[in-house]
């Protein structure tokens, strides 16, 4: 009698020690799984805070480009002084902002750092500070060692004014000229500035003005 009261002794003891391993067990998975929902909240909360919540295939896409010309820069050594700025602009130009949040992150949002960095794009001060530094890095030492070459450089301003002449006789407007003259320098970025400087809606102006 006496062990079969101490066999169910230890039958009930090991069923409350069950009982609490469960609870505690059972505890433990609420607490982290009221964890991981607090933590998955959070990085919610902060990922809508972040202008990402608002990206595109095309901020994606373009980013990528703007990363390619910096490895081609950098790797190749393909015009690092014209890519370089021209990659980094392009990932900075795409990285999307939120106008609704008033954080004053992004490049186009009046107030932020990037906007008034942009400000020398709006301006055009970037390009003649881009073309001055590259002109700056000019090795003239086989200019200087055979002064013949100066005919290569007199060659391409007569280029430029003999492209203009000819597109004024063809009948371009003067603006519409200078930005098709500036090819015959054989110098690419100078004629991309000066077309949209220059030439960027004359013709709907003209018209405009003729009508």
């Amino acid at each position: 009698m006496k062990k079969a009261g101490t066999f169910l002794f230890i039958i009930a003891m090991l069923a409350v020690l069950q009982h609490l391993t469960a609870r505690s067990d059972q505890q433990q998975t609420d607490t982290s799984v009221e964890a991981t929902h607090q933590v998955s909240e959070a990085v919610a909360t902060f990922f809508n805070y972040t202008s990402f919540v608002h990206i595109t295939t095309g901020h994606v896409v373009m980013i990528l480009v703007g990363l390619f010309f910096i490895y081609l820069a950098i790797k190749y050594e393909y015009e690092p002084l014209l890519l370089v700025p021209i990659g980094a602009g392009i990932i900075i130009g795409n990285i999307p902002f939120q106008t609704d949040a008033g954080l004053q992150i992004g490049i186009y949002e009046p107030g932020s750092v990037l906007n008034y960095l942009y400000y020398g794009v709006v301006k055009g001060i970037y390009p003649p500070l881009i073309f001055l530094g590259i002109g700056a890095m000019t090795d003239f030492s086989s200019l200087i060692s055979n002064p013949r070459l100066m005919l290569l450089g007199a060659a391409a301003q007569l280029g430029i004014f003999t492209t203009f002449l000819g597109a004024l006789i063809l009948g371009f407007h003067p603006a519409e000229a200078g930005a098709i003259g500036i090819i015959g320098g054989a110098d690419g970025p100078t004629a991309i500035f000066l077309a949209s400087r220059l030439a960027n809606g004359v013709r709907e102006i003209g018209q405009t003005v003729g009508g």
